[in-house]
């Protein structure tokens, strides 16, 4: 059974930093796809970076590119989201996200099976 923590979270101003991490458990395969999505109050579940560990692939929303990272530790099991210059409209709860079945590392579509609990990031103006 895969299970997906999240942390990291928190309040911050705008154009202040977060790194949220996501553990994952539960599971030996080398292959997987992981991504971050993010949902405000009132809308839908929105894809915002993913990456392949297969090679190290990634892939961002234009929304977040140039101010959010994503990278994984192989050895810990563990993904992270590097999250600078934050503005008010990246106010969300954060979600981490896996599969095993690579097409889904093809886009930023929220088919994956596996998903966290989340962490709320809130960025005041």
């Amino acid at each position: 059974q895969v299970q997906l923590v999240e942390s990291g979270g928190g309040s911050v101003q705008t154009g202040g930093s977060l790194r949220l991490s996501c553990a994952a458990s539960g599971y030996t395969r080398s292959r997987i796809c992981t991504g971050w999505f993010r949902q405000a109050p009132g809308k839908g579940r929105e894809g915002v970076a993913l990456i392949y560990t297969a090679d190290d692939s990634t892939y961002y929303a234009d929304s977040v590119k140039g101010r959010f990272t994503i990278s994984q530790d192989n050895a810990k099991n563990t993904l992270y989201l590097q999250m600078n210059s934050l503005k008010p409209e990246d106010t969300a709860m954060y979600y981490c996200a896996a599969d095993f079945q690579s097409w889904v590392c093809q886009s930023l579509r929220d088919e994956y099976n596996y998903w966290g609990q989340g962490t709320q990031v809130t960025v005041s103006s």
